[in-house]
């Protein structure tokens, strides 16, 4: 992989919360001597509580995709000392960062899906229309087209189904056509730019509906996801991780959208042995096979508390399955 580019750390953040913590470190296992895969280590709160419990000699390897985000978990975790190590890259390239690192096989692995706080209540990252920043929105900041050069530049028909597909938004095609007059103008370089350009173009909830969510919500995220390649990342990292997994090692999975979601059940269901085949089929043809003993029967939520005292947390949804040892596999 090619090393990262310096990444000077901002002004401090507030205090990082992961998600769901409890139920990760419950679901996952971590014990002592184990070893364990962070695909998306973020800050370091998820590997934190891992390394923790798989005291006294359990190991790590934290993957991300974002410079920034390796060196805030890098003093979060260096009162372990050689237990952990980090890696840059992208978790769609799993395999081969396992490979080249040598951290193979795994007892457990963890995928953290989406944005992070880290970078959403950051400006300059521009994932969020909360404040201003340029419109940017890439998880490594040194690799590929930006938001910008995605809403300046795509034909108004892709760009609706970018955000019809990826944003679930039924104002897709009203949203781009406006988003392609606005760009005929005069370019859209900032957050706040395309936040109000998608808001005019979206009419206002019907009384008595009650608060909707920002009209742009839908919109940046579509983006997000389109600018990151992120539902294809998901679909190559999981397969990865289950060959990585030792017998009896755990996956577990935290999505915040209902399309990574859909992917990581599917992908559970399909490894479980459970045929995914449209019902008028006669003959399955999907070749379903049990590698996996699924864990978590519905997804695992966040509770009144925690997502009072983590808001961001609502959308979460936390999924768990084991890899079963060959002789349990049909």
């Amino acid at each position: 992989m090619p090393a990262p580019l310096p990444a000077p750390l901002p002004a401090p953040l507030p205090a990082h919360l992961p998600v769901l913590l409890a139920e990760v470190v419950e679901l996952l296992q971590p014990r002592s001597g184990g070893a364990y895969s962070d695909c998306t280590v973020g800050a370091g709160g998820h590997a934190e509580a891992v390394l923790e419990a798989s005291s006294p000699d359990g190991r790590l390897l934290g993957i991300d995709a974002d410079p920034a985000a390796l060196e805030l978990a890098r003093e979060r975790l260096r009162r372990f000392g050689d237990r952990f190590r980090l890696a840059y890259g992208n978790y769609r390239d799993l395999d081969h960062i396992l490979a080249e690192t040598g951290f193979r096989p795994v007892d457990g692995v963890l995928f953290d899906l989406g944005v992070s706080s880290m970078q959403l209540d950051r400006a300059e990252r521009g994932f969020s229309f909360q404040s201003e920043g340029p419109l940017d929105m890439r998880m490594n900041p040194t690799i590929g087209p930006t938001a910008a050069d995605l809403a300046n530049r795509l034909p108004e028909r892709e760009l609706a189904r970018i955000i019809a597909e990826y944003g679930e938004e039924r104002f897709a095609r009203r949203i781009a056509r406006a988003i392609g007059a606005r760009c005929a103008r005069a370019p859209i370089r900032t957050t706040r730019e395309l936040a109000e350009t998608v808001a005019a173009a979206v009419p206002g909830a019907p009384p008595g509906r009650g608060p909707r969510i920002h009209p742009a919500t839908r919109t940046f995220q579509a983006l997000r996801i389109a600018v990151n390649d992120e539902l294809a990342g998901i679909e190559a990292a999981l397969p990865a991780a289950l060959e990585a997994l030792k017998p009896g090692g755990r996956l577990v999975v935290i999505s915040f959208h209902s399309l990574e979601d859909r992917i990581v059940k599917r992908f559970m269901q399909r490894e479980a042995g459970r045929c995914i085949c449209p019902p008028a089929l006669p003959v399955c043809r999907c070749g379903a096979q049990a590698r996996l003993r699924i864990l978590t029967k519905k997804p695992v939520v966040p509770g009144d508390a925690e997502q009072a005292a983590n808001p961001r947390s609502r959308s979460a949804k936390l999924r768990a399955a084991e890899k079963l040892a060959p002789h349990e596999t049909s």
